[in-house]
């Protein structure tokens, strides 16, 4: 009986993230994922070809005038946000060959009322990028999670940064792409944002780096 009613809660909450997730970005999700074309423009391509398939993408939806940058919000305290950038987030130097290409893709979600979760910055991910990218995401590596061991207990100490404990994410290394998932939690045991970041293998190395530095603030 425990297990049934526990199998349904689970059941419970998957539909309501999916249901969130479509009312945010304002579309209709596909019932399955074969009837999600693949994506098309990735990092590592140049910006026209990535504005050409934010245009045409049917979970983006951009308004007039968003090219890279797509913003949605139904109230204040509820946004939906995808960039496409020659940057990584948390890397800030970069070659001047690098403004040719896109290097990274953010999907970024701020909600109040609902929380973010892990499995909704998942579910945003496949109905954006379609199945292929979400199976690259699904079977990927692991190489870095935080908060670490000492990060938890340094944040214990009186004058100890709230950032140590706040932060929770990883890194993860698939076959095509890298992925960084975040969340920032509140306090309460949950989270009001949260970010799912695809990019380029090659810049895995550097940004383990720099979040490995975030251990010291």
């Amino acid at each position: 009986m425990n297990c049934f009613k526990s199998t349904n809660i689970k059941s419970a909450k998957t539909a309501i993230a999916t249901t969130l997730l479509t009312q945010i970005l304002s579309i209709v999700l596909p019932t399955a994922w074969q009837s999600i074309p693949s994506a098309i423009a990735l990092p590592g391509q140049k910006p026209d070809q990535v504005i050409d398939w934010i245009r045409t993408n049917p979970a983006l939806r951009p308004e007039a005038g968003e090219r890279l940058l797509v913003r949605k919000s139904d109230t204040p305290s509820r946004r939906f946000q995808f960039q496409a950038s020659v940057v990584l987030p948390g890397i800030a130097a970069i070659k001047a060959s690098d403004t040719n290409l896109i290097r990274s893709e953010q999907i970024r979600f701020f909600d109040i009322i609902n929380g973010v979760t892990r499995s909704r910055l998942e579910e945003s991910l496949r109905s954006i990028y379609g199945p292929e990218i979400m199976r690259d995401y699904a079977t990927a590596k692991r190489v870095y999670a935080y908060p670490t061991a000492a990060m938890v207990q340094r944040s214990r100490g009186k004058n100890a940064s709230q950032i140590l404990w706040a932060l929770q994410g990883e890194l993860r290394q698939g076959k095509k792409y890298g992925y960084w998932v975040e969340l920032l939690q509140n306090g309460k045991g949950s989270a009001n944002s949260g970010q799912i970041t695809v990019f380029e293998l090659e810049s895995l190395p550097k940004l383990e780096q720099e979040l490995i530095k975030r251990e010291q603030l």
